[in-house]
């Protein structure tokens, strides 16, 4: 295992409730998992959380409630850009509510670019997300780690690029139809998608590619290969606004499986 670098550990006095003193438990540690140069010259690295049994963490998209985690990487040296590599969630139901998340562990890969391919690079975020138990509480901290330049793969991160969706062509998408209706308060989105069944119940996620738009929980049904889901849509406006159907992405969550779907065409 190639870790240069110590994890974080974190309990609630430590890193999440600054307002009590006392010792409190050990919910989580975080770190970064140096990974492996590509042979396209970026550096395959990882963002890795484990959770104490009972806790969870969200999805970029984390549904009905939670916190989206978010990562600011301006820290980093020699770094040109950062692509993450979701693993897929799982679909957590709690008091009625239908979240995306993690339990136990997340390894999440992120590819990393570098500006200048012949200097090392130094990676660091400040990281922002949220975790829940019978209570959900913020969590902030760093993570850094210099990435040397190996080509050792790690089996970690390997194994989590492995549980990413399917592309649409993996997943034998046929077509993918979009009907947008204007509303008193936004948009109703209806979706069509033509392909396989994943197993068991199928969740579609819908991300409309712009910030500041709420996105309801997705109504989905689903008759022979035909999968339909609608969502509303409220934007920062509160009225209509205007939405690019080939910005927005699709996720649908089965048993075992997911895809995820970029675009959609005019039914």
């Amino acid at each position: 295992m190639n870790m240069k670098h110590a994890f974080l550990a974190l309990g609630l006095a430590a890193g999440l409730l600054a307002h009590s003193a006392q010792a409190q438990p050990q919910i989580l540690t975080a770190g970064l998992r140096t990974g492996w140069q590509m042979e396209n010259g970026n550096q395959m690295a990882a963002f890795q959380m484990t959770l104490q049994d009972g806790w969870k963490t969200y999805w970029r998209a984390p549904g009905d409630a939670g916190i989206p985690p978010h990562f600011d990487w301006s820290g980093s040296q020699n770094v040109k850009s950062v692509r993450f590599h979701w693993p897929r969630p799982s679909v957590i139901a709690v008091g009625g509510m239908q979240t995306f998340g993690y339990s136990r562990e997340l390894v999440l890969p992120v590819e990393v670019v570098p500006q200048d391919p012949n200097l090392p690079m130094a990676l660091k975020a400040s990281v922002d997300l949220g975790v829940c138990s019978d209570i959900c509480v913020p969590a902030a901290f760093n993570v850094a780690a210099q990435l040397p330049r190996s080509a050792v793969r790690d089996e970690v991160i390997t194994r989590a690029l492995r549980q990413r969706p399917s592309t649409a062509k993996e997943a034998g998408v046929r077509r993918t139809t979009c009907a947008i209706t204007p509303q008193k308060d936004g948009l109703r989105l209806a979706v069509n998608v033509v392909m396989p069944s994943l197993g068991g119940e199928e969740a579609v996620v819908v991300e409309p590619g712009q910030a500041g738009v709420w996105v309801s929980p997705a109504d989905v049904t689903r008759k022979g290969d035909d999968l339909h889901a609608e969502v509303d849509m409220v934007g920062p406006s509160g009225g209509v606004f205007s939405l690019q159907r080939d910005a927005i992405v699709l996720t649908v969550l089965g048993k075992h499986r997911a895809v995820e779907i970029h675009g959609c065409s005019a039914p």
